[in-house]
């Protein structure tokens, strides 16, 4: 097992309803397994941050299901900017 610090930002932390926690995963889990337990968690509202958020994993942008978890991750919701 290892113990994760998951960030939430803007719309994220809204479904949350929190800016941050530490999560106790298998220390084989992935992006996926990260996506599901939010998922499971925070219902309809993180589903909709999830389905076009991204995850900053250890300061790496990771869209991939089976990239793997780190010690830090952060979840971003979709940015409008110019």
């Amino acid at each position: 097992m290892a113990m994760v610090t998951v960030r939430y930002f803007a719309a994220a932390a809204e479904a949350a309803g929190r800016e941050e926690e530490q999560l106790e995963l298998g220390s084989d889990a992935t992006v996926g397994t990260l996506r599901d337990l939010l998922r499971q968690r925070y219902g309809a509202a993180m589903e909709r941050v999830l389905r076009s958020g991204s995850f900053l994993v250890d300061g790496v942008v990771r869209r991939s299901p089976g990239a793997a978890i780190g010690a830090n991750v952060d979840v971003l919701p979709p940015f409008a900017g110019g």
